[in-house]
């Protein structure tokens, strides 16, 4: 069956998923043993000098993004001149030159490619670029504050500023301590910082610079969590509930995307290395005997097409972690 036509069959069922659990059957095949690991209570922390790596560098100048709001003045030129925003693919059009992409560069950098353009069909023009609205640094902050949602800053945030803009935290329980976050940059990477470090010790090197569309989550102290990266649709931090299978949470983020490779698909559970050969179409296309429990702390990591080492990936944010891995016999090309 063509990879294409798996993914999508698969996402079906993964939609379906959401609303009826698929039954887990735990008997394993010859030479297939997969042993649940015991529930760790520690997580992996980075420590300063890591933290120091995965920081985002503080840029002196704003870079523009999707969203900004600019004026496009071309002298004696009223009509390339006007107000645009820029567009999620990071393009504004002006007549004449059509798209021009302009995000992640300066505005003396995106005046200059204006006029670059310009300059194919005016002589010498001249080009002011003013911007009337900043939203390219924006985080996400979910979960365990007052106000969740997507905050805008003029500058890049540190995650202490983050937090509160976020809001103070809600009394929910005398005993519940915000003592975590994690923080997910892209589909790639993810980091936990211990917050009582940065709240209690006060430790400036926890409070690292967050990068533009970094998403922090604050689970509650009760709260037990799997994880989900790579190539699907909505990958983050997911409640554990009962019986929660590796179906159930890639349903929960919204199923593969078109470029998950079909073959291969990865799990990390703390202090266990394990191996298992199951391809990702056996899983969507309804092998429940492929469908195991999930764990506390595990990690799902759906790989893309052409990236032959998700755990490689993963290594580097996080030094030293095991990983199951699915999918090593797989049959069908990528």
């Amino acid at each position: 069956m063509p990879a294409r036509l798996v993914l999508a069959l698969g996402l079906g069922i993964l939609l379906a998923g959401c609303a009826a659990t698929l039954p887990v059957d735990t008997t394993p095949n010859a030479g297939e043993i997969f042993e649940p690991a015991d529930k760790s209570e520690s997580i992996d922390y980075l420590d300063p000098a890591a933290l120091a790596l995965f920081e985002a560098p503080a840029d002196p100048v704003y870079r523009l993004g999707a969203g900004d709001q600019l004026t496009v003045e071309v002298w004696g030129r009223p009509e390339v001149s006007g107000s645009h925003v820029v567009g999620p693919d990071g393009q504004i059009s002006l007549p004449l030159t059509g798209p021009i992409r302009i995000a992640e560069v300066t505005r003396e950098e995106a005046a200059g490619q204006i006029h670059q353009a310009l300059s194919d069909y005016y002589l010498r023009p001249s080009v002011v670029l003013r911007i009337d609205q900043y939203t390219a640094n924006r985080v996400t902050v979910l979960g365990r504050v007052q106000n969740p949602g997507t905050i805008q800053f003029d500058e890049q945030p540190t995650l202490l500023e983050a937090l509160a803009k976020a809001g103070s935290l809600p009394v929910i329980d005398k005993e519940a301590t915000l003592t975590r976050a994690a923080i997910f940059r892209g589909r790639e990477q993810v980091a936990w910082v211990d917050l009582r470090q940065l709240l209690n010790r006060v430790n400036p090197a926890y409070n690292i610079r967050l990068q533009p569309g970094d998403l922090v989550y604050i689970p509650d102290s009760s709260d037990t969590m799997v994880y989900i990266m790579g190539a699907v649709h909505r990958p983050g931090a997911y409640r554990l509930t009962p019986d929660m299978a590796l179906l159930d949470v890639l349903a929960q983020a919204g199923g593969p995307t078109e470029d998950a490779n079909p073959n291969r698909i990865m799990l990390y559970r703390p202090e266990q290395q394990a191996r298992s050969a199951t391809p990702l179409e056996g899983l969507v296309l309804g092998q429940r005997r492929l469908n195991f429990s999930l764990e506390e702390g595990d990690v799902i990591y759906v790989e893309r097409r052409g990236i032959a080492q998700a755990g490689y990936v993963m290594r580097q944010l996080l030094p030293g972690l095991s990983f199951m891995a699915f999918g090593l016999a797989a049959s069908g090309g990528n």
